[in-house]
């Protein structure tokens, strides 16, 4: 397939002139004056926009599937995720046993070696526990809690080279040696659920650590005279921080205030979606726990938010229209820096074997299809 005359997003800026060749479920070639081979698929974008697919580092679940349930739900998630032009994400796991966590991790690997044909690309797993502080629980089971020790994680990821992204409360017994431990083995480490000060954040960066769990939320909050986990993390440098811009979980000036200080090349979108994002309001679980789900935001029974009901294409259409994001800011957030943040450089990008699922858009900046090397599906068709 070759997709034309439309305004394309590299992962760095839009460039006009470029056509796209996908092919085999990868983007095959990106350049000026390509030219459809005989009997090749024509896409004319008439001037629309073209994104590569979304990248969702922090998603538990999607449209009834969730990650601690295994491959077959994984599975799911690869090929729905897609449907909605995310090309790539981390599963991403939840407070639970050892043996539970195990399975759940291996079976993420079972996907990343025999990946859907249609599906988005699993880059490994986000492990969102144990290493939590019971200070800031939110929606993840305190009984399972620990201080981190590398030992116990070979127990839970027995490579640990598929564990992408890896939360955790620095101020626990045993962080330095672990955070160190961790980023030598290409494990990026983020900050969240956790009790942790200012000068703990910025102690962890030095020990490696180099992204924020959904920033603001479940940490210590910002004060003029103590910052807290968002105060540090906004003004280090080192530090990605997620953002969860679906309106429940941050104020609108909060948005606005992590993009104005962390800028586009390190303000992270993301989803934290539970099982019921893509599904109408009711009851479900997270994490083995009751979710109750109404006018878009999840909450435990207690009102505790358990995750969100948002999209990444939602969130890029939050970013602009909702929060007055640029549009190539709101692109990059989206795309290239969720990427960059676990060390990727081929998802998020428009480049030769990036997956071969992206996203047209108006010039208005409404969403209107996703397009694969297959087929060119429209949003009124979902």
């Amino acid at each position: 397939m070759l997709i034309e005359n439309g305004i394309v997003f590299t992962g760095k800026d839009f460039e006009e002139g470029l056509s796209i060749r996908l092919m085999n479920g990868i983007v095959q070639e990106v350049g000026e004056g390509l030219r459809a081979e005989a009997g090749e698929k024509v896409i004319d974008l008439e001037g629309d926009y073209l994104l590569p697919g979304f990248v969702d580092v922090h998603i538990h679940a999607f449209r009834g599937s969730d990650t601690m349930r295994g491959e077959t739900d994984i599975r799911r998630m690869s090929r729905e995720l897609a449907g909605t032009g995310t090309g790539a994400f981390c599963p991403t796991t939840m407070s639970a046993s050892i043996e539970d966590t195990a399975k759940a991790i291996a079976d993420a690997r079972k996907v990343t070696e025999q990946p859907e044909r249609n599906g988005a690309r699993v880059l490994g797993v986000h492990m969102e526990a144990p290493f939590l502080s019971e200070k800031h629980a939110g929606a993840q089971k305190q009984e399972y809690f620990c201080d981190p020790d590398w030992e116990k994680l070979l127990n839970m990821a027995e490579d640990p080279s598929l564990v992408r992204l890896i939360t955790m409360a620095p101020e626990r017994e045993g962080s330095e040696a672990f955070i160190r431990r961790a980023t030598a083995a290409g494990i990026h480490v983020s900050i969240g659920h956790t009790h942790a000060t200012a000068e703990q954040v910025h102690q962890a960066a030095d020990w490696g650590a180099d992204h924020i769990t959904h920033t603001f939320n479940a940490q210590t909050p910002l004060h003029h005279r103590e910052p807290g986990v968002p105060g540090a993390s906004m003004t280090d440098d080192r530090y990605y921080c997620e953002m969860i811009c679906d309106g429940k979980h941050l104020h609108d000036d909060i948005v606005r205030l992590i993009i104005v200080c962390k800028g586009a090349d390190k303000a992270v979108a993301i989803t934290d979606a539970m099982e019921a994002a893509g599904m109408p309001d009711g009851e479900y679980s997270l994490g083995g726990q009751p979710v109750f789900v109404k006018d878009g935001a999840a909450r435990l029974e207690n009102g505790t938010l358990a995750g969100s009901v948002l999209t990444m294409n939602e969130a890029l259409h939050n970013l602009i229209h909702r929060y007055g994001a640029d549009p190539v800011s709101a692109c990059k957030m989206c795309t290239s820096t969720p990427a960059q943040s676990i060390g990727e450089s081929v998802a998020g990008h428009m480049v030769p074997g990036s997956p071969a699922i992206l996203t047209r858009w108006s010039r208005k900046w409404e969403m209107k299809s996703v397009i694969t090397d297959t087929a060119e599906s429209c949003q009124a068709d979902r």
